[in-house]
């Protein structure tokens, strides 16, 4: 009786292998370097890794395969690995290729079709509508928050020179959320402790199920994944995050509707000297018919999750860095103090404007640990990188973490060297030779946002406190994730000055 089931089966995949290796697609994806993939699995085998092993095998793709390389991830998932400026330029420049769907597509669940992941003209006006809330004027009001948030972390480090270490990066995410919880919803969360570790403990069970079904092509299909007890671990992560951003908006929405509270004009221009919340954007959109309360939740979330994790993340690996390199903490030292001189007053955008030193050791740590160590666009129409033609249908992941790190870009690669960044020696370099923040018309969005928050945070902390080394960058060992993660905690210590 099973082989009434069986043969069939085996047939159709057998179809299905003879379709995807010799039709147009499978001759020119086999003319790309890369490993041979099995009969049937393709690649797959070797993704069944630790999250360890896998981070250096996608390292070795790079290394051994060249600049363009292909692997299948099954029958129909194929992918082309990219890591120069060039081809990426290719991919990233052009409205044509700004789609995105493996492996983004398994966010949705809990992003629905947030700016991070949407597509067409849903992604594109959703772009126009948020532009607004990152314009110059708006980075202004921001900052009034990014200002008081720094000062209150000034008191929350002070509490952590008495210790031994410091885990930087549960430390540095309690201060990003915090300040997304102010600038994209409105208000500090009442019980924000037990918030953070809730919060913290259910995107954790989110990257963990993303990176899982990633590489287990049965779990691509929905329905046999909604049966696995990942998909019960995603399901309790997402309700108790959608529960929070529903329980959010509806109090900000109250809150703007007893007041009569109005922040925009009818062009939908800031008009107040008030802190400013994206959220409030949002709702007069939702007046107006341009999003719905689905949609605003979807970018409540996106910009809550992209905008603290990615950040926390980037000062985690540059405050270890700065510890490891005690003669370039002194510089950003001095050139604050030359800012500041003896007084102890506030930081403002032009103090920001001035610490150039510091912009390029942002800028130099995110080289070296670039929050998102690979981004993917989907390919609609055949297109030639590296003098190879990759077919429609293809996802195309671009290792910022391998072009970051390309000897031929960044000399003694592996070395922290601020000046890199200067402006003299940026001009020398390929437009494409460094993405942290993306790149195109897909850009991260909130680029400035970040720089903004981080030179601000960054200033406060160097202000008032040496850091010095715990963790080594030789003690690194990164792993696959959404952002780049390691597999032990990064700790330093902090010494009053």
């Amino acid at each position: 009786m099973w082989l009434f089931f069986i043969v069939p089966v085996l047939l159709a995949l057998l179809t299905i292998e003879l379709y995807y290796r010799f039709g147009k697609a499978g001759r020119l994806i086999r003319k790309i370097p890369g490993p041979k993939p099995w009969p049937l699995v393709g690649n797959i085998l070797s993704y069944f890794q630790t999250p360890e092993k896998l981070f250096i095998y996608q390292r070795y793709l790079n290394k051994h395969y060249g600049d363009v390389n292909q692997i299948h991830l099954s029958l129909a998932i194929r992918m082309v690995n990219i890591s120069n400026p060039q081809d990426i330029e290719i991919v990233l420049s052009g409205s044509e290729h700004n789609y995105k769907d493996h492996p983004y597509i398994y966010l949705m669940n809990w992003l629905r079709e947030g700016l991070l992941v949407s597509n067409g003209i849903k992604w594109f006006q959703r772009r126009k509508m948020l532009t607004k809330a990152f314009h110059f004027n708006i980075l202004q009001k921001y900052f009034v928050t990014f200002k008081e948030e720094a000062e209150h972390f000034q008191k929350v480090v002070q509490e952590e020179v008495r210790k031994q270490q410091t885990n930087l990066l549960p430390f540095l995410s309690s201060t990003t959320l915090r300040i997304m919880c102010e600038t994209a919803m409105g208000s500090t969360h009442e019980n924000m402790q037990s918030l953070m570790s809730k919060y913290f403990s259910s995107l954790e069970d989110i990257g963990d199920c993303f990176t899982k079904r990633i590489v287990a092509p049965w779990l691509h299909l929905e329905p046999i994944y909604q049966l696995t007890s990942l998909a019960k671990k995603e399901n309790i992560a997402v309700k108790y995050l959608h529960g929070l951003t529903n329980s959010v908006v509806k109090s900000r929405r109250n809150f703007l509707a007893e007041t009569n509270f109005n922040q925009f004009d009818n062009d939908g221009e800031c008009n107040s000297k008030e802190k400013l919340a994206m959220l409030d954007l949002l709702l007069k959109n939702e007046k107006s018919g341009l999003i719905d309360h689905e949609g605003i939740r979807e970018e409540v979330d996106t910009f809550m999750f992209a905008g603290h994790d990615t950040t926390a993340t980037a000062m985690t690996f540059m405050l270890m860095t700065l510890a490891n390199e005690p003669i370039i903490q002194d510089k950003i030292y001095a050139e604050i103090c030359e800012i500041f001189g003896e007084t102890d007053r506030a930081v403002t955008t032009e103090d920001l404007n001035l610490m150039k030193y510091l912009e390029c050791c942002i800028k130099e740590s995110l080289r070296l640990h670039p929050s998102a160590p690979i981004i993917a666009r989907y390919l609609r129409q055949d297109t030639v990188l590296g003098g190879y033609t990759v077919p429609a249908n293809t996802t195309c992941l671009i290792y910022i973490y391998d072009l970051h790190r390309r000897a031929d870009l960044y000399p003694e690669p592996e070395r922290f060297i601020p000046e890199r960044f200067l402006p003299e020696n940026c001009a020398k370099r390929h437009p494409f030779a460094y993405v942290p923040f993306s790149a195109g018309p897909r850009n991260c969005i909130g680029q400035k946002f970040a720089m903004m928050e981080m030179k601000t945070v960054m200033c406060a902390l160097l202000r008032k406190f040496r850091v010095v080394p715990v963790t080594k960058p030789s003690d690194l060992v990164f792993k696959s994730d959404v952002v780049l993660r390691t597999v032990h905690p990064i700790y330093v210590q902090f010494h009053a000055r």
